[in-house]
């Protein structure tokens, strides 16, 4: 009779019984519990956990630590000059609400910042929290307005809370 899937059967002693340790001499496995006599690997509690190499200093402990990541740094959503000429019409208020409409902005982030990386023709109300001096220069030359808006540092509702305003930080103003 040849072999198809409605007949298949398992081959014979394909299944093995769980191994019972420690239930006493009857079971095969009493005494010692398969683990032989004495020594390191006998005792219990050891060599149980990712990385042992056997008493020597393991590999991530040798490694030396690197990186540092500030607990509280600022992470800005960067745009650029490109951008805005793209998804923009002239006489438009580029702000944060604005970029994440038109997709420029995405994920978490603290501020929103403005580079001057390509050309801007224009007339744009621009309101960010940072933007480069190219980027500022670019905007006043089409014709456009920069609003610099205050990077708050908490959360708002933590903010009132907690630090009555303290979290709120001032603009930096350009050199006139």
């Amino acid at each position: 009779m040849s072999t198809t899937l409605n007949n298949l059967k398992r081959p014979h002693n394909s299944w093995h019984r769980k191994k019972r340790v420690g239930r006493g001499q009857g079971s095969g496995l009493g005494k010692t519990a398969g683990r032989g006599g004495k020594g390191q690997k006998a005792r219990s509690g050891n060599m149980r956990f990712e990385g042992f190499e056997g008493g020597q200093s393991p590999l991530q402990r040798r490694l030396p630590k690197f990186g540092f990541n500030p607990p509280n740094r600022i992470i800005y959503a960067v745009v650029n000059l490109s951008d805005l000429e793209h998804a923009f019409d002239a006489g438009t208020t580029v702000d944060e609400a604005a970029l994440k409409g038109k997709g420029l902005v995405k994920g978490r982030h603290d501020g929103v910042k403005v580079l001057g990386q390509g050309e801007l023709s224009k007339k744009l109300t621009v309101r960010v929290h940072k933007l480069s001096e190219k980027a500022r220069e670019a905007i006043a030359k089409a014709g456009g307005t920069v609003e610099l808006l205050p990077l708050v540092a908490h959360k708002p509702e933590s903010a009132s809370k907690a630090h009555a305003g303290k979290g709120v930080k001032a603009p930096k103003q350009p050199n006139a």
